[in-house]
C-alpha cells in the first residue's frame, strides 16, 4: 500500500491532481512567522532600560544583569535545542518555547522586585528563544527541503530582522505612548498568536503526511534520536582540545559583545541621553536590522571567494573603528554621520556568520554544526557579559563612552585572533599564516 503521494525529485507539482506549491513551502512560511513571533521581545530590553530605571529605582546594571541572563541563556540552550526536536518533534518543543517567552514578558507586568525581572526576562524567555535559536530553522529546512536549502536558510535568517523591523518602531512608540507594561503584553500575545499556527499548521517530518522532502525522493520518519545531548557535549570536550576552537569562540565571544549585547542593550539608551527620543533611535536600531539582511547575504557571497580569516578581521577592524566614533556622532537630531553608521553598522552586524561558519568546516567537517552551536553560545556569553558591564559603567561614569571604545578595542583584538587561526591543508594539515 501507498504511503501517501510522493511527489518528484525537485518538489514540482506533477499532474493535474498535485498540490502547485509543495507543502514544506507552508512549513517554512510557518517557520518565518513563528521566528517573527520569538523575536519580539528581543527588541524590548533596550526600550525599557530608561522606564524601568526611572519607575522602580533599578540600577542600570540590575537591569543589564537580568538581560544577560537571557543572552546567556539562549546561547547555552541553543547547542541542545536541535537534540531537544529530534527527541520531542519539532512542534512539542517550539510550543514550549514560545508559552515560555509569552509567560516571562506577561508576569513582568506584576513584578515588583529586580530578582523578578532576572527570572522573567532571564530564565524564562531566555530558555525560551534559547530553544528557538538556529537550531529551529536548520532542522526545519534539513528535514523539508533538499533543494533550495540555501535559500530557506537566508529566508529564515532574516526572520529575525524582520521582527526586529517590525516590533521595535511599535514597541518604542507604545512604551512613549502608554509605557512600558502595554509593550511587554504586545509582545506576550505576539508569541501566544503563532502557538495555534505552529500547533496546526506545522509538521515534524515531511513523512508526516505522506511527501517527499522539497526537491528529494521519500523516506520513512526516522525514530526519536537519544543519546545527541550526549554527542552535543562530547563534540564541545573534543573541539576544546584544539586551538582553532578558542580562537573563534573568543572572536565571536566579542562580536557578541560588539552587537547584541552592546547596540541592542544600550543604543536607545545611550541615544536617549543625548536627547534624542526613543522613537528615533528604535527606528535607527530597526534599520540595522534590514541592512543586516543585504550584509549577510553579501558576506556569504565574500566568503565562497575569499579567505574567510582575512575576511574576519576585516569586518571586527572596521566594526572597532565605527565603535570609537559612535560617541562623537549622538546627537538629538538624527544627522547623515549617523546615517552613515547605521548602514554601515547594519551590513556588518551579522557578517561574520558565513566566514566563521566557513571556518567551522574546514576544521571540524561533519561536527561543525555542532562546533558553531557551541561557537554560538560564546557568542551570547559575550552578549551577556557586555549588556551586563554596560550598564554598571553607565552606573557608575555617567555614560556610555567609555562602553563604546572598549568594545572598539576589543573589535582589534578580535580581528588579530582570527588572523592567528592556521589554514587547513590537503589532507587536514595545519598551514602557518
Amino acid at each position: 500500500m501507498s504511503k501517501g503521494p510522493q511527489p518528484r525529485v525537485g518538489g514540482g507539482g506533477g499532474g493535474n491532481w498535485r498540490p502547485r506549491i509543495h507543502r514544506a513551502w507552508f512549513v517554512a512560511a510557518v517557520a518565518f512567522v513563528t521566528i517573527i513571533g520569538g523575536a519580539a521581545f528581543n527588541s524590548l530590553p533596550g526600550l525599557l532600560i530608561d522606564p524601568l530605571h526611572d519607575e522602580f529605582d533599578w540600577s542600570r546594571g540590575e537591569i543589564g544583569f537580568a538581560v544577560s541572563i537571557d543572552m546567556a541563556l539562549y546561547g547555552l540552550t541553543a547547542p541542545f535545542a536541535a537534540a531537544l526536536m529530534d527527541r520531542f518533534g519539532i512542534r512539542k518543543v517550539v510550543v514550549v518555547a514560545l508559552s515560555l517567552v509569552a509567560t516571562g514578558a506577561l508576569l513582568s507586568v506584576w513584578m515588583t522586585a529586580s530578582w523578578q525581572l532576572m527570572l522573567y526576562w532571564g530564565l524564562l524567555v531566555g530558555l525560551g528563544t534559547g530553544s528557538m535559536a538556529l537550531a529551529f530553522s536548520a532542522t526545519v529546512t534539513n528535514r523539508w527541503f533538499v533543494a533550495r536549502r540555501g535559500l530557506v536558510t537566508g529566508i529564515l535568517t532574516a526572520a529575525g530582522a524582520s521582527g526586529q523591523l517590525v516590533f521595535l518602531p511599535l514597541c518604542a512608540w507604545i512604551v512613549d505612548e502608554h509605557g512600558w507594561r502595554p509593550a511587554s503584553v504586545t509582545v506576550a500575545l505576539a508569541a501566544l498568536v503563532v502557538v495555534p499556527f505552529v500547533w496546526l499548521l506545522l509538521r515534524d517530518h515531511p513523512a508526516d503526511v505522506g511527501l517527499a522532502p522539497y526537491g528529494g525522493e521519500f523516506t520513512p520518519k526516522p525514530e526519536p534520536t537519544r543519546g545527541a545531548a550526549r554527542r552535543t557535549v562530547r563534540v564541545l570536550l573534543d573541539a576544546a582540545r584544539t586551538g582553532p576552537f578558542w580562537l573563534l569562540a573568543g572572536s565571536f565571544a566579542i562580536c557578541g559583545a560588539s552587537t547584541n549585547g552592546l547596540i541592542r542593550t544600550h543604543f536607545v539608551p545611550s541615544a536617549h541621553d543625548h536627547g534624542m527620543q526613543i522613537t528615533a533611535a528604535a527606528s535607527l536600531l530597526a534599520v540595522i536590522g534590514v541592512f543586516d539582511v543585504v550584509g549577510t547575504i553579501a558576506s556569504g557571497w565574500l566568503t565562497d571567494r575569499f579567505e574567510s580569516r582575512r575576511l574576519l578581521a576585516v569586518y571586527y577592524g572596521l566594526r572597532g573603528i565605527s565603535l570609537l566614533f559612535l560617541p562623537m556622532l549622538l546627537a538629538p537630531t538624527v544627522h547623515p554621520p549617523m546615517i552613515f553608521f547605521i548602514i554601515f553598522y547594519g551590513l556588518d552586524w551579522v557578517a561574520t556568520v558565513p566566514p566563521t561558519l566557513a571556518l567551522c568546516r574546514e576544521h571540524y567537517g561533519e561536527d561543525s554544526a555542532i562546533v558553531f552551536g557551541w561557537v554560538l553560545a560564546s557568542h551570547q556569553v559575550g552578549a551577556a557579559v557586555v549588556a551586563f558591564l554596560g550598564g554598571v559603567a553607565r552606573d557608575v561614569f555617567g555614560s556610555y563612552d567609555v562602553v563604546w571604545y572598549a568594545s572598539g578595542a576589543l573589535c582589534a583584538a578580535a580581528a588579530l585572533m582570527v588572523l592567528v587561526i592556521r589554514r587547513r591543508g590537503v589532507g587536514g594539515a595545519e598551514l602557518a599564516a
